[in-house]
């Protein structure tokens, strides 16, 4: 009987791990497979840099504004926000004599249509020619707001001021300084 036992000690035996084997196969938790991932597929780019921008606008009274840049560039913040590089811009006033503003950089608001204009800035408007650093544009107040450095040339006068005001409808204008010591510096031709 001995021999009887050790047999039965042994098929129990193997019978508990053959059990401890199946238990720990069904209920053991799935370790997650790790993946290999390429580098190069998980991060896809995605560019918010738009080449060859144009947008177009036209006021209850008719005018129409025009934006057209080289490259544009949506704010993350703000997607209103487009920044822009190398922009040549037309202000349709009365059909006949159109505003024209080109500058290096700028900033339009998709939903009201302003625009700042800067760095080399220059607004031509039938013989006059304005340069400067900064100018505002709001087509809803119908102003240009022209700063810095802001020189004005037209075929019998030249002036040199801080601001120079326009407003579109009425073309009324206001010079002025920043300091009420300076003055504007302007020279006519006779």
């Amino acid at each position: 009987m001995n021999k009887k036992k050790g047999l039965n000690f042994f098929l129990v035996f193997i019978l508990c791990i053959i059990i401890i084997f199946i238990f720990f196969k069904i209920f053991k938790k799935e370790q997650p497979k790790q993946e290999k991932i390429d580098v190069s597929e998980a991060s896809s780019y995605s560019s918010n840099i738009i080449s060859d921008v144009s947008f177009a606008s036209t006021d209850i009274s008719g005018r129409s504004y025009t934006v057209k840049a080289l490259e544009g560039e949506v704010d993350f913040d703000d997607d209103k926000i487009i920044y822009l590089k190398k922009i040549k811009a037309t202000i349709n006033t009365d059909n006949v004599n159109d505003i024209m503003i080109t500058a290096d950089f700028g900033k339009y608001n998709t939903e009201n249509f302003n625009t700042i204009f800067s760095d080399n800035v220059i607004i031509e408007y039938t013989d006059i020619k304005i340069t400067a650093d900064y100018v505002d544009f709001s087509l809803e107040n119908n102003l240009i707001i022209v700063s810095r450095n802001v020189n004005f040339l037209s075929l019998n006068s030249s002036l040199k001021a801080d601001v120079i005001e326009v407003n579109i409808s009425s073309k009324d204008a206001k010079i002025y300084m920043y300091e009420d010591y300076k003055k504007v510096k302007m020279n006519i031709k006779k």
